[in-house]
């Protein structure tokens, strides 16, 4: 997977502000992976770091688990984040999305809103697919071994998520590899990585495009 080489968000998060607005004038930035890999934490860091930039703000997050109708909506959801909020974001105008409640198993009421901002990050598994890349600032891929990801998964949702989870993970792999994702994102991450590093300003790299 190359060389590791640490970097730091607040680096990575002054290239997203140098980069072009590709959808409308926001600049999308999408962390894909698989699951347990570590893509929620590092997007919550890398919105962090642009939060302290100047001229940076917060940008929204959208976690596309909030938009899965369960665990059959693995990979159909894009419809619905087009529709809810990359639509309405390329127009120039605000979005927002219902989140499915895992425990009631049904998409709640209220609206998140998604604002028109600068940056917007979108995480989850597929959300840098081939048919969003033309609009996106930036593609980060998260990774980590195959087991130590099922470990984290099970001790964040309990043991009895397993069935589906690896089922889960076979549909995972099949969609990177029709995909192609490794080979297109700009940035493939190491989401367990064994290299001194900050965890909370760095990150630590396995291969640039």
């Amino acid at each position: 997977m190359g060389v590791p080489v640490v970097e730091t968000y607040a680096g990575l998060g002054r290239r997203v502000l140098a980069g072009p607005a590709r959808l409308g004038r926001t600049r999308l930035v999408a962390v894909d992976g698989p699951s347990g890999a570590g893509k929620s934490l590092f997007a919550a860091r890398l919105a962090d770091a642009l939060a302290a930039l100047p001229g940076g703000g917060r940008p929204p997050v959208v976690h596309t688990d909030d938009l899965l109708d369960g665990w059959a909506d693995q990979l159909t959801f894009w419809s619905r984040l087009e529709r809810w909020v990359l639509a309405p974001l390329r127009a120039g105008q605000p979005g927002s999305y219902r989140r499915y409640s895992w425990v009631r198993h049904r998409f709640l009421p209220g609206e998140l809103p998604v604002p028109p901002a600068g940056v917007v990050i979108v995480e989850g598994v597929s959300a840098a697919r081939a048919t969003v890349r033309p609009e996106l600032t930036l593609s980060v891929l998260v990774t980590a071994p195959a087991e130590l990801r099922l470990t984290r998964a099970v001790a964040r949702d309990g043991p009895g998520i397993l069935p589906e989870l690896r089922r889960w993970h076979v549909g995972e792999r099949a969609h990177f590899a029709a995909d192609g994702t490794a080979d297109a994102v700009d940035l493939v991450v190491d989401g367990a990585p064994d290299v001194p590093h900050d965890p909370g300003t760095e990150y630590v790299r396995r291969r640039p495009r």
